[in-house]
């Protein structure tokens, strides 16, 4: 089971933001301000935690829940796409005053960060990040979203995964404790995305509100590639990426290659380094910042 997750030091919904956006705080009040962006599209920032909170015993940490996830989420209907989140993520920078603040983005965060970068490169009035962390960032070209497809749907039909699912189908949880049913269901939704399925039970449940994920993905195009956009950009930049992860390795090397940012390439790890292999990652990050 998941580790239970402490209460923030602070926390709010932001004022500047056409969506009010929920957001919290850990670490020293006084120590540097570090922001992270979660996955998704649509998720929210909860089920990052409590592994990255050491990057709290360090930083003053600010999360927040992406529009339309989370406690972000509203009744306006209009349609959010990667220039929402762009438009929304430098909302939050110039709110909380982050000056050239460092950024660790994790997965679909990592697309937000780039976009961000790409868009602030047209502008003089878009802050940029000191330094940049990208965790296993979603696909960088359309190519490498639909191997991932390919791979996560081969990993769905998979021998071990067919065993879990078969066991808690036999198991009676539904009826006998349905809070243990969901949290093991839920751990099977997840487990392609880990190199050793079995390690999803240490992951922090979440949801994906469906129309947003949709949504931004489509607002990407068919035909997405971030590639021609990136090069060195006067960021620090550091990708970390899995060996094990559905997404593949490739996407985030040639991503590196282009910016002529570090890459480090985690052993025995999937998508989900901070519960697969906590150590590793939290020793390439720090070095780094």
């Amino acid at each position: 089971m998941p580790e239970p997750i402490p209460p923030p030091r602070e926390s709010g919904f932001t004022g500047t933001t056409p969506v009010p956006l929920f957001w919290c705080t850990y670490g020293p009040a006084d120590g540097e301000k570090l922001l992270v962006l979660h996955g998704g599209p649509g998720a929210h920032y909860d089920y990052l935690l409590p592994q990255m909170l050491h990057l709290a015993k360090r930083y003053n940490v600010l999360f927040y829940d992406q529009r339309g996830g989370g406690r972000s989420k509203s009744d306006d209907r209009e349609e959010i796409t990667w220039q929402t989140h762009v438009a929304d993520l430098g909302a939050v920078i110039r709110e909380f005053h982050l000056a050239a603040p460092p950024i660790v983005a994790y997965s679909f965060g990592g697309m937000i960060a780039l976009k961000y970068l790409i868009e602030a490169k047209k502008s003089d009035h878009m802050e940029k990040p000191s330094r940049l962390v990208l965790i296993d960032t979603a696909p960088a070209k359309i190519e490498y979203r639909k191997q991932f497809e390919v791979e996560f749907a081969r990993r769905q039909s998979s021998m071990e995964i067919k065993r879990m699912r078969e066991e808690l189908a036999e198991s009676g949880l539904r009826e006998k404790d349905p809070d243990e049913y969901r949290q093991r269901a839920f751990e099977l939704a997840v487990a392609p995305y880990f190199a050793d399925p079995r390690k999803a039970r240490n992951l922090t449940p979440f949801r994906v509100t469906g129309r947003v994920q949709q949504s931004t993905w489509d607002s990407l195009g068919s035909d997405y590639n971030l590639v021609p956009d990136l090069e060195p950009m006067g960021v620090s930049t550091l990708f970390v990426h899995g060996r094990d992860d559905p997404i593949p390795v490739a996407s985030s090397i040639e991503a590196a290659e282009a910016m002529g940012a570090r890459l480090v390439l985690l052993d025995d790890c999937g998508h989900v380094p901070y519960v697969e292999q906590p150590r590793q990652l939290f020793e390439a990050i720090d070095a780094f910042l």
